[in-house]
């Protein structure tokens, strides 16, 4: 296709990405045909709507092209070392032609520490030359004008800004508000689009908005909020550093008022969607036109961890191992498979919550940790604790 739009052809129609704006777009099969995609063996008689269990390969995929970090966090999601496996750059390159050979739009790299592979930007590059839209996530480290000028190869690079010096090292155990602002300063100069990402524990919270207007005069484009999940080094301090129930409650409040107040694209994560949707006046429809979703892994992403091993998210630790072709894991992994059909089999009270196709049951990672069942109804969820405070029979934490 032309004029900077791809698209890849679905059972429901096909998924179209625009370069400017960059967006990805469903359209059905009538408006898919205007555009001239070829239907690619996914339309039968039978003319699915939006709501397919999975579809044909992910729209991104978040690739841990190291594992290796010098910063140590303490509370690190990736349990990420100074002497953590590195793949080299032949396995990452044949990683990512995996993924374009299999119609990914777009790929995340992470770590570990990326931004400190000497060779991040010519995969990066490469990526490119592939057709998928690279991205990055750091912490900071290592950035300097010349190297952040080299950056430009990536559609947006996000910076990890937790807020200010005595709540960055809460959070994260040293000063990572200093190397963050510096990264940022020397991206904005070079021209390079960049976001933050902000994990929000119960200390980061109650600083929130001070962050938020860290992020406004730095010149971010946006600002996503992550919930903290007990995967790492962080299952070490999560019940002491998670949200309380009374942060948890006031979300929905807290994402109105700062998305008021700012001019920059304001993001959550997929697993913050319990604690959007108990506000009283958010409804499913809202939601979904807005393009929100619940926890999207194993649906329309997935994560390939430095061994070349596929999991549904980057917080996940269980799956196949190896180097399974990718084509194959992502249609018959039974993990994967798991992932996508709980919410059609969730237990209550998901399963009678008119939020259930959009929050999606919350967050599998969480539900594991507090619970010991990765199927479980998200025990942070507002509605989930309000039935088990009603019924103590099902409550397991």
């Amino acid at each position: 296709m032309k004029g900077g739009v791809r698209a890849r052809a679905e059972r429901f129609g096909a998924i179209v990405a625009m370069d400017e704006p960059p967006a990805l777009i469903s359209v059905n099969r009538a408006f898919a045909r205007r555009l001239g995609v070829a239907p690619d063996g996914q339309w039968g008689e039978d003319e699915a709507g939006l709501e397919i269990e999975v579809l044909r390969a992910p729209t991104e995929v978040h690739l841990a092209a190291t594992m290796r970090c010098p910063a140590a966090c303490t509370s690190c999601y990736a349990d990420a070392t100074p002497r953590g496996h590195e793949p080299s750059f032949d396995e990452v390159v044949a990683r990512i032609d995996a993924l374009a050979s299999a119609s990914v739009f777009s790929i995340a790299f992470g770590g570990g520490e990326a931004a400190l592979r000497e060779d991040i930007v010519k995969l990066a590059a490469h990526a490119r030359a592939r057709g998928l839209m690279p991205t990055l996530t750091t912490s900071g480290l290592g950035m300097n004008s010349k190297r952040a000028e080299s950056f430009r190869v990536f559609a947006q690079v996000n910076v990890s800004y937790d807020g200010a010096t005595d709540v960055s090292t809460s959070v994260r155990g040293y000063d990572g508000a200093t190397v963050a602002k510096e990264a940022m300063r020397c991206l904005g100069e070079a021209g390079v689009p960049f976001g933050i990402n902000t994990v929000l524990t119960r200390t980061s919270y109650e600083h929130v908005a001070d962050t938020a207007r860290d992020v406004q005069a730095l010149g971010a484009c946006e600002m996503q909020l992550l919930r903290f999940k007990p995967s790492g080094r962080g299952r070490m301090n999560y019940l002491a550093e998670r949200l309380t129930f009374a942060q948890i409650d006031s979300f929905a409040e807290t994402l109105r008022t700062l998305s008021t107040r700012h001019s920059f694209a304001l993001r959550i994560d997929c697993a913050l969607m319990p604690f959007l949707v108990q506000a009283k006046d958010v409804s499913p429809e809202a939601i979904a036109t807005f393009g929100v979703m619940g926890c999207e892994a194993g649906r329309s992403l997935c994560a390939t961890k430095s061994d070349g091993s596929m999991s549904p998210c980057s917080f996940w630790d269980g799956g196949p191992s190896g180097e399974l072709d990718f084509q194959e894991a992502w249609e018959k992994d039974p993990t994967l498979s798991a992932f996508r059909s709980y919410v059609r089999n969730a237990p209550e009270p998901c399963k009678s919550c008119e939020f259930r196709q959009v929050c999606r049951s919350g967050c599998r990672i969480v539900a594991r940790e507090l619970t010991g069942d990765a199927f479980a109804p998200d025990p942070e969820c507002p509605r989930v604790r309000s039935m088990r405070e009603t019924d103590p029979a099902r409550s397991s934490t």
